[in-house]
């Protein structure tokens, strides 16, 4: 065919707002997800998990099991595949070494996987399996004060201390200090779709289905954990159902592959509601002490930021809760410390704004306490208090609209009309409050690959390795793709969650969007230049393909952040401790917009989650027998539709000339400052500060 003419320029659909493309498959039931696709002899495996928080494995009783209907293995760490060690996203992680000996770290670990012809065959023959321990003394007792907290190692994307000025000096000198403690319970991810995988070898080579953030990545990682060569696997993730950090690379994956390769037929294994709360991750408690000082007029002199939280016994993870405290607010001196202990418990993993979201609460919870000591609007002490540069590390900002957000907030939220005395304002029986907190929250980009074809029938084809958890990420990628081809929407296809097609940066940290339109946006600029010399299109078409780690590593070193004002109005009954979100608004300013549907959608749901934290959400540990005592949707509570309120997110104009693309993901900075908005607002409301979350009723009547 005759190479087509492109259209000169954009074609004006990023910024545009476009429903999913694949929309009318979930809603329908045609989307398959990896625990749906069917195969032809699929066996199925079933997790058996530890009752014991730490010890060693003495005898598993398996004759009997495998004597039961169905059942055609019994995998444990006498006849497991034995996996490389020192495999993981950031350095070894021991919690993909499972079956590999018999040491038991923590409640849940998983002792052993039966597989059989169906999942109810399974499950039977797994809970028949008798398995003894050899107990030994555990501890599951999180606090700041704990004898083993200690200072853990240095990993991105921040060291744990951080140290300008004399922070000491300072606070001794300055006319109000604010010294306080926070804490946030243990937090679990939730998703809907549980963690569910298909492996099976086909033609020498091992395909893999699964419910994950990055196709590429978790490849990788697997022909690494089974001594493979990486080009013999394959991982493809279509559709997945949600994940907010906690589909990485997890044991259900490596037993459908451990089995598939055992048994030479495909194996599926899903995981429990129940065991997703002990082998998928969690956000750790933490402990955190802020020291505010301040002259009169509220100028900060210092600010001290001492983060504690746990992880396990086996994996040292690091909730970098922090990192608010070190791009927020200019100061003369600062201090950030970040302290670790090991517990016998389950290994933390990222959750929605790691960091950033249970670091915000401290952070802001302790300058709307500060502004009440100064008798400044909460407002104005933050605008008092806005950097030339970042705090921390003295560079300058790629972009930075966050006085916008509080000026066009407080306008439509009517803050100016805001009675500052708490507990004044009534609405019959309820107390009513307003508050408010900033949002910030990394913004970066990360070296990825994409391929762009043009087809002999006219139309084009974009394949990228990125991964949509819900976010609408393939259909905003397809924006993209369009306007960087100047086609017409319908001549446009994008294939994405494929390993096949490439590196390319896992759907976390904000970073997702960002960094797979900047490939794209590459690879159809390069195909532009190919057609523009090209007279035909030969029958397999013309691919380009771009790869933009040199581009990223050659970026001028800028802090790049999104950034946010949220807003919060809350009634609480005195007589039972009830508190009820009226409303929320958040205004970001979080550089070019793609998609307004969608990005509304990942702001909105951020705050939802941002609400559920505030009022909801803490995972109970029993000390005696070290396990979750809520460990499932019935006992650990997020908001339900009864809890959401009318929420409004909308954005600021913010150009970020430091990424091509101009974009800042949005996935995470939702939930960043709304639980200290509502906690904020809850002392409007009562007149008593509420420094622990989640907001129970017994703590909203302590005075």
């Amino acid at each position: 065919m005759t190479a087509p003419s492109l259209a000169p320029g954009r074609t004006g659909v990023v910024g545009t707002a476009r429903t999913r493309l694949e929309g009318r498959a979930k809603v329908t039931g045609a989307a398959r997800y990896a625990g749906e696709v069917p195969f032809a002899e699929l066996a199925h495996g079933w997790v058996a998990t530890s009752s014991v928080a730490r010890g060693r494995i003495r005898s598993i009783d398996t004759e009997a099991v495998l004597a039961m209907p169905g059942v055609l293995a019994v995998l444990h760490h006498g006849n497991a595949p034995r996996l490389r060690p020192g495999v993981g996203l950031f350095g070894p992680d021991a919690t993909l070494q499972v079956l590999q000996d018999d040491r038991v770290p923590h409640v849940g670990w998983p002792v052993a996987l039966v597989v059989a012809e169906t999942p109810e065959q399974a499950r039977a023959a797994a809970e028949a399996l008798v398995v003894t321990y050899d107990e030994e003394p555990h501890d599951v007792a999180f606090s700041a004060d704990h004898p083993g907290v200690y200072t853990p190692e240095a990993r991105p994307p921040a060291p744990p201390d951080v140290e300008r000025g004399d922070v000491d000096a300072e606070l001794a000198g300055s006319a109000v200090v604010v010294d306080e403690e926070y804490t946030t319970p243990e937090e679990y991810q939730s998703p809907m779709e549980p963690h569910a995988a298909v492996a099976r070898w086909e033609n020498g080579r091992l395909e893999a289905i699964d419910s994950n953030q990055g196709s590429y990545a978790i490849a990788q990682y697997i022909a690494q954990l089974f001594f493979l060569d990486a080009a013999s696997v394959r991982v493809t993730s279509e559709h997945v159902g949600g994940a907010f950090g906690a589909k990485g690379v997890r044991p259900h994956l490596v037993f459908a592959v451990m089995a598939a390769t055992m048994l030479d037929r495909p194996v599926r294994v899903v995981l429990t509601r129940r065991q997703m709360f002990t082998m998928c991750g969690l956000r750790t408690p933490t402990a955190q002490r802020i020291r505010l000082g301040a002259d009169a007029d509220g100028r900060l002199r210092a600010v001290d930021h001492e983060s504690v939280s746990y992880s396990s016994a086996i994996q040292e993870f690091v909730e970098q809760s922090t990192r608010p405290t070190r791009v927020l607010y200019a100061t003369d001196a600062l201090r950030a410390r970040t302290r670790l202990v090991r517990l016998d418990v389950p290994t933390p993993t990222f959750m929605r704004a790691p960091g950033w979201a249970p670091g915000s609460y401290a952070l802001e919870s302790a300058m709307d306490e500060l502004a009440e000591r100064t008798g400044l609007d909460p407002i104005t002490l933050r605008l008092r208090n806005e950097p030339a540069v970042a705090p921390a590390s003295g560079l300058p900002f790629s972009s930075r609209n966050l006085a916008a957000c509080f000026e066009e907030g407080a306008r439509r939220f009517g803050w100016p009309d805001r009675d500052p005395r708490p507990g004044v304002r009534r609405d019959g029986r309820w107390l009513v409050g307003t508050g408010v907190a900033a949002s910030a929250h990394a913004a970066m980009t990360a070296p990825s690959t994409a391929t762009a074809t043009a087809e002999a029938d006219g139309t084009f084809t974009v394949r990228i390795a990125a991964a949509d958890i819900g976010t609408g990420a393939r259909t905003a990628l397809h924006q993209i793709a369009v306007d960087a081809l100047a086609a017409p929407p319908e001549a446009v296809r994008v294939r994405i969650a494929d390993s096949d097609f490439g590196p390319a940066q896992f759907a976390g940290g904000s970073m997702g969007t960002a960094s797979w339109g900047w490939a794209i946006t590459e690879a159809a600029a390069a195909l532009r230049e190919r057609l523009a010399l090209a007279d035909e299109i030969p029958a397999d078409g013309i691919t380009v393909r771009a790869d933009t780690s040199e581009l990223v590593r050659a970026r001028q070193p800028v802090e790049r952040h999104g950034f946010g004002a949220q807003f919060a109005e809350v009634a609480v009954d005195p007589a039972s401790g009830e508190v009820r979100v009226r409303r929320l608004l958040g205004v970001f300013a979080v550089g070019r917009v793609v998609n307004p549907l969608t990005a509304r959608s990942q702001l909105v749901g951020g705050m939802i989650m941002g609400l559920s934290m505030a009022l909801h959400e803490e995972g109970v540990r029993d000390t005696a027998s070290g396990s979750l005592v809520n460990g499932d949707l019935a006992g650990y509570h997020v908001a339900s539709n009864a809890d959401v309120p009318p929420i409004e997110a909308d954005w600021v104009d913010d150009p970020d000339t430091h990424n091509p693309t101009g974009i800042k993901g949005l996935g995470e900075i939702g939930i960043v400052g709304t639980a200290a908005a509502v906690a904020n607002a809850v002392w409007h409301a009562t007149g008593t500060r509420q420094r622990h979350l989640p907001i129970r009723l017994d703590r909203t009547l302590t005075r």
